[in-house]
């Protein structure tokens, strides 16, 4: 029986097909969603997914109260990034002065932000926060002033495991760890399952914290070539397990490169560790950002082993300066639990009870469908400004969820010079050489669109392309 999944991208592909055939033409109107539904015989959310679909490829675009019309851009063909080298030998070095240049600005409040991967305040329920703070207080006999248990709030623990339901009651409250933050969870995954000298497989370009956490800990990064669309490469994966001590990859809605891993590819990448009895450290801190219809499953879900240490946070799309996370570390809690001891004792107090409250009463449910939706129109929106101001050499990426946009520029543009430039007129980025160990994606850079869409961001987008073409 063929997925919606299926359904919808073979719909999808049909009407690209007529578009490149010029069958549907500029300015054409498509049919109505409930018109497809019914030429296709499929439901309602298939056809939005499709449409969805074509729109985030700038291939259609909607206007209000009028439909979908094929796009002026459709005819624009900017094409992916190019899939980075396999790297391992060599010398590494997490780009640290780079990455401190850029948190330089975190408090420069007349900075146009598109640089950190923290989602602007005006994206965020401040006030329904500031509320469950209030109520977290007067729940507390002791002002938040007592120890939690080593584990974690056991409330915000069965909030967690009830809000997980994409892993269909697979993590209960005993199987979560709670961490200030998703990062934090993957230093104690990586802490849990390695020792300095070893080797770890990531993707490339990486996140820049995970690069550090590595050097860090005396470890060796492995960067494994990975797809902008299918994710990491699992035949050059597949050759480096067996020189592995862990594996640590965001699967869905990926930083910087925003892809989704697809299903398939995550069951045979859980496959793969199983195999090889390789722990998988998997940073899903994202997974609820989704553009489509319903959230995708992390690898944590087909993991019969114990081996998936799944991460999470509310770090991107909540509470961002609460560093409040968790870790499911399957078959290594108690080693997590011991090191967590050892390190904090303890988790603060007062925030996982408000963090509980907002799960607990459905509020979180309400704010991620309106951040989605704002998140997702101002995908379309730096889509288009790419497409429209950046040269026609351009490669971006086409993110399906969270709030990143990677782009690959000419050869000859140094970003860390295009950085310095953007950076006297307030405009702020993250350069390429950020995203690897090695010294490369000098001619690239990831923009942040998780904040509020204005005339000066849309103004200052349009500067940035100038200053990309007069740097060529």
């Amino acid at each position: 029986m063929k997925t919606r999944e299926v359904l919808y991208l073979k719909i999808a592909k049909a009407i690209t097909e007529q578009i490149q055939n010029n069958t549907l033409q500029l300015g054409d109107k498509l049919p109505s969603v409930r018109s497809a539904q019914k030429l296709y015989n499929v439901s309602l959310n298939t056809i939005k997914q499709a449409y969805l679909e074509l729109e985030s490829r700038s291939l259609i675009e909607s206007r209000p109260k009028s439909g979908y019309f094929v796009s002026q851009l459709s005819r624009r063909k900017l094409a992916l990034p190019s899939v980075g080298s396999f790297k391992s030998a060599g010398h590494q070095q997490a780009p640290q002065d780079l990455i401190d240049k850029v948190f330089g600005t975190i408090a420069d409040q007349d900075m146009t932000q598109f640089a950190l991967g923290v989602p602007g305040k005006n994206l965020l329920p401040i006030a329904k926060l500031n509320k469950s703070i209030i109520d977290a207080l007067k729940n507390r006999g002791d002002a938040a002033t007592g120890y939690e248990p080593v584990q974690g709030n056991v409330r915000l623990r069965k909030e967690v495991a009830k809000w997980a339901m994409v892993l269909e009651g697979k993590i209960t409250e005993d199987d979560l760890v709670i961490t200030s933050g998703a990062m934090n969870a993957i230093y104690h995954g990586l802490m849990a399952v390695t020792k300095p000298g070893d080797a770890v497989a990531i993707e490339t370009p990486a996140y820049f914290g995970l690069l550090q956490a590595i050097q860090l800990l005396g470890l060796r990064a492995i960067e494994i070539p990975t797809h902008p669309v299918l994710g990491v490469d699992l035949d050059a994966l597949k050759k480096q397990l067996p020189k592995v001590a862990a594996c640590c990859f965001i699967t869905n809605y990926n930083n910087p490169l925003g892809f989704q891993m697809p299903d398939e590819h995550k069951k045979e990448l859980v496959r793969l560790i199983m195999h090889y009895n390789v722990p998988l450290i998997e940073d899903d801190i994202y997974g609820n950002i989704y553009f489509g219809t319903s959230r995708p499953r992390p690898c944590k879900y087909y993991d019969e082993a114990g081996l998936v240490m799944w991460c999470g946070s509310v770090s991107k799309a909540l509470a961002p300066g609460y560093r409040l996370g968790w870790l499911a570390p399957g078959r290594f809690k108690e080693r997590v639990i011991r090191q967590k001891l050892v390190q904090t004792v303890c988790s603060p107090s007062l925030f996982p009870d408000v963090i509980a409250n907002f799960l607990s009463y459905g509020r979180y449910d309400h704010h991620l469908r309106m951040f989605r939706n704002k998140l997702y129109a101002n995908y379309l929106q730096i889509q288009k400004a790419v497409a429209e101001y950046f040269p026609d050499n351009t490669k971006m990426s086409q993110p399906k969820g969270g709030f990143m946009l990677w782009l690959e520029l000419d050869e000859r543009i140094c970003t860390e010079d295009l950085y310095d430039l953007a950076l006297r007129q307030k405009i702020n980025f993250a350069p390429g050489r950020m995203f690897s160990q090695h010294e490369r994606y000098t001619n690239c850079m990831r923009l942040n669109y998780g904040i509020e869409w204005t005339d000066r961001v849309a103004n200052d987008l349009k500067k940035l392309g100038r200053m990309v073409k007069n740097s060529i």
